[in-house]
């Protein structure tokens, strides 16, 4: 690894005078020993536990999970195309209570594109006609004047234009303005703290659009965006050479590696950056199969922009199972929070499962995706926010003026 190091100082040094953002290659057996982390994963698919961002971060890197990828796909087909509104089976399926949110149907779309699909047909048409009512939702949610805010976050409306990109699917200009708005304003920022995860990938999004050419009328004002973007990550990095964080650090490179910019900075900053990656990696820092996910790609020189054109034939190393014990990956336990509003007109009670260690905000915007609890704040889930855990009893909260209890068992 002392040897890596040193080989990748001499390519840094030719790197930074240069105005691109590259990535020397990796070790192969490093980057087994991260895909390998992700297999355990692909062992489990249930609902709760299938995300397509896994399948995506192998896809799109240098290695395979050869007949569990393909299973993986499989079940990601299922469980997303039976659970979509409109499907026979979402109507009768008991399962199905919980319809995919948009940030979950964007990733899949990601996922049919990295296996080179495109969303046809009757299934890919609803498909693609959710994500489009979810985002027009989004932009209603927004307002005209933009002084609203998303149901989600600017980081789903980004990735949610992505997924429709990639699919050759245009996007109105109002909803691309909207996004160019948030970004000319600020508006990714959180409580005075830059979202360098949120600004890659609206930036991602932007750079999708204008390698397809779409959304002429606004072509100058997607570039702008983009450099716009690129300057306010580079200023995010730490001593260390993170952008942001470690963990936030793969999304930005993948969009830095999209988009070439004038003077040395770019380079020299991606330099750091990988090598602060490989020296965390050494530490164990990514045991979290997301993150292994938005990593890979990053190591095979490859973004979510390349799925566009996906190379689907390119030669990828088999993985086999660890020889090795390898650190746990952390696999969130699902548990139910029972979410009570003690409103005079209409009280609340609803059971709703969530992963461990959800916020209270994740636990509304669930109940609000399961319908039947409609928050007309975020600000205030945002502000009352905490870590729902394995307590023991009730823990009151208050939400828009209302009492709100929470107990998790």
């Amino acid at each position: 690894m002392r040897h890596l190091g040193a080989f990748l100082f001499l390519l840094g040094v030719l790197g930074a005078l240069t105005d691109i953002c590259e990535i020397p290659e990796v070790d192969i057996q490093l980057v087994e020993k991260l895909g390998q982390r992700l297999l355990p994963w692909m062992d489990r698919l249930s609902r709760e536990h299938l995300n397509p961002s896994v399948y995506v971060g192998l896809r799109l890197s240098s290695v395979q999970g050869g007949t569990k990828e393909k299973l993986y796909l499989r079940s990601l087909k299922l469980d997303y195309q039976q659970c979509l509104p409109g499907s026979a089976f979402s109507e009768n399926d008991g399962d199905c209570q919980a319809k995919p949110s948009m940030g979950r149907l964007s990733l899949y779309l990601l996922a049919l594109r990295a296996n080179c699909e495109f969303a046809r047909g009757r299934k890919g048409d609803r498909l693609i006609s959710q994500l489009k009512r979810f985002l027009e939702d989004e932009n209603r949610a927004i307002g005209h004047n933009h002084k609203g805010h998303p149901h989600t976050s600017y980081y789903q409306y980004g990735l949610g234009i992505l997924a429709l990109c990639v699919h050759r699917k245009r996007v109105h200009d109002n909803l691309v303005g909207k996004l160019l708005y948030a970004v000319e304003h600020d508006h990714p920022l959180h409580q005075s703290h830059f979202s360098v995860d949120t600004a890659a990938m609206a930036g991602l999004a932007f750079a999708c659009l204008k390698r397809s050419n779409f959304n002429p009328d606004q072509r100058q004002r997607i570039t702008m965006a983009i450099r716009t973007v690129q300057e306010k990550i580079l200023k995010a990095q730490t001593p260390e050479g993170y952008f942001g964080n470690v963990y936030s650090t793969p999304l930005a490179l993948q969009l830095l590696m999209t988009s070439p910019t004038s003077g040395a900075k770019l380079g020299t900053a991606c330099l750091q950056a990988k090598v602060a990656l490989l020296a965390s990696l050494q530490d164990g820092a990514f045991q979290n199969a997301l993150m292994i996910s938005q990593l890979l790609p990053v190591l095979n020189h490859k973004t979510y922009v390349d799925l566009i054109s996906p190379d689907c034939l390119a030669p990828r190393a088999m993985l086999e199972p660890a020889t090795t014990t390898l650190p746990q990956i952390q696999v969130p336990e699902t548990i139910s929070v029972t979410l009570q509003v003690l409103s005079l007109l209409r009280p609340y009670r609803q059971a709703i499962p969530v992963l461990a260690g959800s916020s209270l905000e994740d636990v509304l915007k669930k109940a609000h995706e399961l319908g039947g609890f409609t928050p007309s704040s975020r600000g205030s889930s945002d502000h009352a926010a905490s870590s729902c855990g394995r307590e023991k009893g009730p823990g009151p909260r208050s939400f828009k003026g209302l009492p709100v209890a929470v107990a998790s068992r």
